[in-house]
């Protein structure tokens, strides 16, 4: 069985466990279906947190289907 990871569908968070809310963005609606991913270390250092807008460091997907 392959596992897949879940991506929050509002801010692509990808948590490697099920969860049934998302830590960064509090949604609870998630994905297996997403392509990609970065991965963010300093969001206050961070150009391209700062471009797509996230918060809080972690893992998330790049585009959510």
């Amino acid at each position: 069985m392959v596992k897949r990871d879940l991506s929050c569908k509002a801010c692509g968070y990808i948590s490697e466990e099920i969860i049934d809310v998302c830590p960064a963005c509090n949604n609870k609606k998630f994905t297996t279906f997403w392509q990609g991913y970065v991965l963010i270390i300093d969001v206050e250092k961070s150009q391209v947190a700062g471009i797509l807008g996230i918060t809080k460091p972690g893992k998330y997907a790049l585009r959510i289907g």
